[in-house]
């Protein structure tokens, strides 16, 4: 999403090394490109990780790209906003979301498409465009957004458990909206909390609120 700014910080780059070098030689023997989803609640480091992990496979020489559920809501952050306070059932992967588009952007990215054409938010400008992501010589796809766990082309899952609390502060330093300071927003989160309860159970890899990497047994 344009107007987003990423910070990686250390412990972001640790769990990446750590669930890179449990997967990379899973990548490399794959015949078709490998898919990833990094999942969590709002606020939890998930865009930072996505792209830790696409650093971290760079160094094994496997290029990646990040597919950013943000950018597939069906309305810009603000209109999305004033949908939601208008409609209550206007939340989740099937109603606000296009998850038919980011599925079908999953499915050409396996089978070898050389690019696919996807949806750009603008969240300074409340815009949604169409951008072209050239994937010749890409390895892997990395989809990041809360509701990630759903898609079905994945190879692994990453969850991330912090929630709301957790993530107080990751939230302040973004302020998006000035979120912290409104009530619906809350609310919004403690929905959102509920509605992704159960994904931890559908995670290859978990990150806990301390951000130490669970491996599957």
């Amino acid at each position: 999403m344009k107007g987003d700014i990423l910070v990686l910080e250390e412990h972001h780059k640790k769990a990446a090394h750590t669930i890179v070098s449990q997967i990379v030689e899973r990548i490399k023997n794959k015949s078709t490109r490998y898919t990833i989803s990094v999942a969590g609640e709002s606020g939890s480091g998930k865009s930072e990780t996505a792209l830790a992990i696409a650093d971290e496979m760079e160094k094994y020489g496997v290029k990646s790209v990040v597919l950013a559920q943000d950018d597939y809501f069906h309305l810009p952050p603000k209109s999305n906003d004033i949908k939601r306070k208008e409609d209550l059932e206007w939340l989740g992967p099937h109603a606000e979301i296009k998850f038919d588009i980011l599925e079908n952007n999953l499915r050409d990215a396996i089978n070898w498409k050389d690019e696919i054409t996807k949806p750009l938010i603008d969240y300074n400008e409340n815009s949604v465009e169409e951008t072209t992501i050239n994937l010749i010589g890409v390895k892997v796809v990395i989809a990041e957004g809360t509701y990630t766990s759903l898609l079905k082309n994945l190879d692994t899952r990453i969850f991330i458990a912090r929630n709301r609390l957790d993530t107080l502060e990751h939230r302040t330093k973004r302020n998006r909206g000035n979120e912290i300071n409104d009530l619906f927003t809350e609310q919004i989160l403690i929905t959102e909390h509920k509605i992704i309860a159960g994904h931890r159970q559908l995670a290859d890899f978990v990150i806990t609120k301390e951000y130490d990497v669970i491996l599957p047994e």
